[in-house]
């Protein structure tokens, strides 16, 4: 017997969870950053995901707006059953068997999310000294010796 996983992932804890990481200080307007936001109703197709409406700019949003998951057809608990699995390094094939999906829908998720993961890190930026040294690696010239040779030899009486 073969247990259908998405079964076991509550739709409504998705939500949640999101809600919760992205807004733990308070509902914020992606668009204008304001606070002042009020509910304004769920979407229809999926009745755990909360509308807002913001009283500064008088734009509509959602729960998933300006995140990785908006726009996209598969129900949230799927996006976080994908995002787990590549948490376990799973292939993309091994992930499509386990959400019994397309391995092209699964390739497109994933790539997604770790777009999205990138795009999250913080720029590094060197500062003090930096120190690089530099390497010279001969490749390409298999079955030809000579000519590393040769090259070895210029290099060489360039000092």
């Amino acid at each position: 017997m073969r247990v259908n996983i998405h079964g076991l992932i509550d739709n409504a804890k998705c939500y949640q969870m999101v809600r919760h990481l992205r807004w733990s200080e308070g509902v914020e307007c992606p668009h204008c950053h304001a606070t002042e936001v009020i509910k304004n109703g769920c979407d229809e197709t999926q009745p755990d995901r909360q509308r807002y409406l913001c009283k500064m700019c008088n734009r509509s949003f959602d729960d998933l707006t300006g995140t990785v998951f908006s726009g996209h057809h598969q129900p949230l608990s799927v996006w976080m059953l994908c995002l787990y699995f590549m948490g376990l390094n799973l292939s993309n094939r091994q992930i499509a068997a386990e959400l019994e999906m397309n391995e092209d829908s699964i390739q497109e998720m994933t790539t997604i999310l770790r777009n999205g993961i990138v795009a999250q890190e913080p720029t590094i930026e060197l500062s003090g000294t930096v120190e690089c040294d530099e390497v010279y690696v001969v490749a390409g010239h298999k079955g030809h010796p000579e000519s590393v040779k040769k090259k070895g030899e210029l290099l060489g009486n360039a000092d």
